[in-house]
């Protein structure tokens, strides 16, 4: 499917959910809460994690585990779900994104899974199963980060927010820094940018994963980042959607 650029949707969405702020401290608890289980399983389950977002809401409201289902499914539901929380924590900081940032993001994401590589970069060389993309070797990740990162604030400021929100999350998911969780790491990393702009949380759906991942193997092989953007750019307009319909409902 081919996707348009939504930056004109998606700043009249954002004039549209600014008009109501700021908003009241209850209603504001409850979209975090919302988007916090609708987040945690879309990120899980585009990388295969086979809890149902019924399930997932279980683990992170009541902490019940989900009989017959892998314990690595569960720690990644508390692992992402610990990361959503960590997001609205470094926002409120007000601090520009930075290499300890992503390394954090990743240390408290994936710690529960496996603690010696958490929030470190990873020292073998890895293949994308079913894509012709070559990975960089895994010698050159210090310094493709370091040099990702300098540049970081300077993109920002000539970028369209969300078309900054699509370039981190595709830098991430190509230099491919850690052994795992690349691919949630790069979803928080774009959350954190958009709320940093004042936009709201976003979700990619399941049911869209094979758009997604074409348009990241598209800058990835192509070098064009332009369908990408579009996607995510769509995604942020539903998100925006149903975020200006919760907002509306709770009023």
């Amino acid at each position: 499917m081919i996707y348009e650029n939504r930056f004109k949707d998606n700043d009249i969405y954002k004039a549209k959910i600014d008009a109501y702020r700021p908003l009241d401290e209850n209603i504001l608890k409850q979209i975090k809460a919302y988007f916090k289980i609708s987040f945690t399983y879309t990120s899980n389950a585009i990388e295969g994690n086979s809890l149902s977002l019924n399930e997932t809401k279980i683990i992170i409201e009541d902490g019940i585990t989900i009989g017959g289902k892998p314990v690595k499914d569960h720690l990644e539901v508390i692992g992402n779900s610990n990361a959503y929380d960590l997001l609205f924590d470094i926002a409120n900081r007000n601090v520009p994104i930075s290499e300890d940032i992503i390394l954090e993001l990743h240390k408290i994401l994936y710690s529960n899974i496996d603690e010696t590589n958490s929030g470190k970069y990873r020292t073998c060389n890895v293949l994308i199963t079913g894509s012709e993309y070559e990975l960089p070797r895994y010698q050159q990740i210090p310094n493709l980060m370091k040099d990702f990162t300098a540049n970081i604030e300077s993109n920002k400021n000539k970028m369209h927010p969300v078309e900054f929100a699509a370039y981190l999350h595709e830098r991430i998911v190509s230099i491919h820094p850690f052994i795992d969780g690349n691919g949630r790491t790069a979803r928080l990393l774009m959350n954190l940018a958009l709320l940093n702009a004042g936009y709201n949380i976003i979700t990619i759906p399941p049911i869209v994963k094979n758009d997604y991942i074409a348009g990241i193997q598209d800058a990835q092989l192509n070098n064009n980042i332009i369908p990408f953007t579009n996607f995510i750019s769509e995604m942020v307009l539903e998100s925006q959607k149903e975020y200006l319909r919760i907002i509306e409902r709770l009023k």
